[in-house]
């Protein structure tokens, strides 16, 4: 089983758990993971850790499609992969919310799935320089030829003759863009993955292999799933300490009507819990809404507990369909205790 190590996006101040990612490059994880959402971006990060790391992959989970143009995102993971010396980079994207699409990015929140499609598209158009680039797709047109445009937009190829071949995932929960998933991109972020959950989800990546028509399967297609791991002889404390995050996401994160965390919190069975935590969370009872988080949810989405329960869990993760598992640690213990239930081989210097 592959390791990756998220480390998330920034707090307040930009703070890069340097020494925990180099621990992870020399215990034998196979990646590391930013993220973005209205403060740090996913990218810039990994142009740093380009720079101290050796061997370990570099991955966004994910960038938001909406803050950068394609070719912009093509230019800047380009440069990220050849910066690290060439195929360590992995484009993962997402569509975020409304919210801060609309709100954050001024974009419209137009079609998701053909924002991906149109994006991964684009960006594998520029990478492998066959031709001038152009786009004729439902979502976006290149060159721009709309409201405002002077009609004069040239066909260019990238001056910097980047890796052609830099894989992008996705991030995807719901049947469409799943299915997209497995169509167009070379691995999958999957939303509300956890053991037990992949019968629902095979069906759509399938569908999305056949439509591929290029070779696609099971075999050339990465699923990097992502577990929180925590620690700690007292398994409640453990669970108490995740409950505020899914209780911001559950209740806070997008709009009410719009909210794909608290969707997925539903399609596992907690329709009530799931309207009774957003409506405390939205009228400013925060405490109250995390109280209101089951316990069952956040131990299924986890690893918590004392290293023998860890160990005891973990077997199932092994055996959910995941060609790689994300580590979201909440100490370095974490860490190290993942190396050995995973048994990696520390690489060699």
């Amino acid at each position: 089983m592959k390791l990756g190590l998220s480390i998330g996006y920034s707090g307040a101040q930009m703070d890069l758990p340097v020494e925990r990612i180099l621990r992870a490059e020399k215990l034998g994880y196979d990646s590391v993971w930013t993220a973005e959402a209205y403060g740090s971006d996913a990218i810039t990060p990994l142009a740093y850790l380009a720079a101290i790391t050796k061997r370990i992959k570099l991955g966004t989970g994910i960038i938001q499609v909406s803050a950068r143009t394609p070719a912009n995102c093509a230019m800047s993971m380009g440069t990220v992969d050849a910066l690290a010396g060439g195929g360590r980079a992995i484009a993962g994207l997402g569509v975020s919310g409304p919210q801060i699409v609309e709100g954050w990015y001024g974009q419209p929140w137009g079609k998701p799935y053909y924002w991906l499609k149109d994006y991964a598209a684009i960006m594998r158009k520029i990478w492998q320089r066959e031709e001038g680039l152009t786009h004729d797709g439902k979502q976006l047109q290149l060159p721009y030829t709309g409201e405002g445009g002077l009609g004069v937009g040239k066909p260019l190829k990238s001056i910097l003759h980047m890796n052609p071949d830099i894989p992008i995932y996705i991030g995807s929960g719901n049947e469409a863009t799943v299915r997209l998933t497995g169509e167009i991109a070379d691995g999958w972020l999957p939303l509300g993955f956890m053991p037990g959950t992949m019968d629902e989800y095979k069906p759509w990546l399938e569908e999305g292999f056949k439509r591929a028509g290029n070779g696609k399967s099971w075999d050339n297609f990465e699923i990097q799933a992502r577990v929180f791991v925590d620690v700690d002889e007292d398994v409640k404390a453990s669970i108490d300490r995740l409950k505020p995050r899914e209780a911001l996401y559950i209740g806070g994160m997008g709009h009410k009507d719009k909210n794909f965390h608290k969707d997925m919190f539903i399609r596992r069975g907690y329709k009530d819990e799931a309207d009774r935590i957003q409506e405390l969370y939205l009228a400013g009872h925060k405490e109250e809404a995390i109280a209101t988080i089951p316990d069952e949810w956040i131990d299924s989405r986890g690893l918590m507990g004392p290293p023998d329960r860890i160990k005891q869990r973990f077997k199932a993760w092994e055996d959910s369909g995941a060609t790689s598992i994300t580590v979201a640690p909440a100490q370095d213990a974490a860490v190290d205790l993942m190396a050995e239930l995973a048994r990696l081989n520390p690489p060699r210097d």
